[in-house]
């Protein structure tokens, strides 16, 4: 199954795909909003304004297992999003992002790039993973990999077309 493949929810509660998103660069991020790295979230949306017109999204996905840092419903996770944080970057609904019940995105996700210490599972909210045009998860940045720090990475990917 391909990462395009995998059905996911908006925020405001639509099915669909990633289908949207093939061909572009794609940084997906577990979000929480109560969580010491929500500073994150400008610098996610900068990224995201930065280069959309080059064919890069950044896609939000909130979780609330660890520590409950996003303890809201679907609509108060967007709202806070907007109002504390400027997000305009497309926001899914919460997910199971570790245990039994993780959702198939983060299965693909963790499987095709671990962490530290070749681990899957993922330890903390802002858990960034870095896909090319083509649906390949290249690279997980931890919770401390700050956006400024992963552009380069971002721009490197969007210099290479598609090969698929």
């Amino acid at each position: 199954m391909s990462l395009y493949d995998i059905e996911v929810n908006t925020i405001k509660g639509e099915t669909g795909t990633l289908a949207p998103y093939k061909g572009q660069v794609l940084l997906i991020v577990n979000t929480a909003t109560k969580c010491g790295f929500a500073g994150q979230f400008e610098g996610l949306q900068k990224l995201h304004d930065k280069y959309r017109e080059q064919g890069f999204s950044v896609l939000g996905f909130p979780n609330g297992q660890f520590a409950n840092q996003e303890p809201g419903s679907n609509s108060e996770v967007a709202e806070a999003c907007k109002i504390n944080f400027g997000v305009t970057f497309p926001l899914f609904e919460k997910v199971d992002v570790i245990g039994s019940q993780i959702h198939p995105l983060f299965k693909h996700l963790t499987n095709e790039a671990r962490g530290v210490l070749g681990s899957k599972a993922i330890k903390w909210n802002f858990t960034k993973f870095l896909v090319d045009r083509d649906g390949r998860v290249l690279k997980r940045f931890g919770s401390a990999d700050t956006p400024e720090r992963i552009e380069s990475h971002i721009q490197k990917l969007l210099d290479q077309p598609a090969k698929a």
